[in-house]
């Protein structure tokens, strides 16, 4: 198995063609797009996007919410700068940074999403993350995710470990983001969304291992 790449590094190096590959090789993504953008509710006029690379979830959006305000959060430069040549009309306020330490406010967005950006991490990291998302909603809001997510505790506790062992034998730090995948059941992703404060979390859609969940906070 090849080193780890650093996520930012692993991201830089596959904007060009980035959305061709999702579309045409990860199973349920074209789909999930799709839907994703039919579950932004009415009304909405504020998105938070975490995750939001070169934008593949907002083209979806977009044709629904032309006039959507949007602040999309992205480790990689490279992937911003091809979400705004994309829609350069567009109300994008784009952030280049980690969205772990990224403020989000306090009740300013009617909806937050992300696409394929949190199976890298762990439990304890994506509740804290979780409640920060809730407390960035309004009454109300949603917070819809679309992730890599598998069936059983086995193939869960597999990914951990290795990405674990490939931690240690290469010497990298804890708190350092490189690229593994270690995708968790729906079951503790819905676990993870209740724990955060979130009122109900369900799951919307599947196809492959491409999973919608949508979580609500109280109205």
């Amino acid at each position: 198995m090849p080193p780890l790449e650093s996520m930012d590094s692993f991201f830089a190096a596959r904007v060009e063609g980035y959305d061709e590959h999702m579309l045409a090789n990860v199973e349920g993504c074209r789909e999930g797009y799709i839907k994703m953008a039919s579950l932004i509710p009415a009304g909405t006029e504020t998105l938070l996007d975490l995750g939001c690379g070169t934008g593949l979830e907002l083209d979806e959006i977009f044709k629904f919410f032309p006039d959507l305000h949007v602040t999309g959060i992205d480790m990689t430069r490279a992937m911003l700068d091809k979400l705004r040549e994309k829609h350069p009309d567009k109300a994008l306020n784009l952030i280049c940074g980690d969205y772990f330490k990224t403020d989000f406010g306090a009740e300013f967005f009617d909806c937050a999403i992300s696409f394929e950006t949190m199976h890298h991490f762990p439990h304890e990291d994506k509740i804290a993350l979780y409640r920060r998302i809730f407390d960035s909603l309004v009454p109300g809001g949603l917070y819809i995710e679309c992730d890599y997510m598998v069936e059983t505790q086995e193939e869960e506790d597999f990914f951990f470990a290795e990405n674990e062992r490939l931690r240690r034998e290469e010497g990298i730090s804890p708190g350092e983001f490189y690229h593994f995948d270690t995708p968790c059941t729906i079951e503790n992703q819905i676990s993870m969304f209740l724990a955060a404060g979130f009122e109900s979390a369900e799951k919307v859609f599947r196809v492959g291992n491409t999973t919608i969940i949508v979580a609500k906070k109280t109205a």
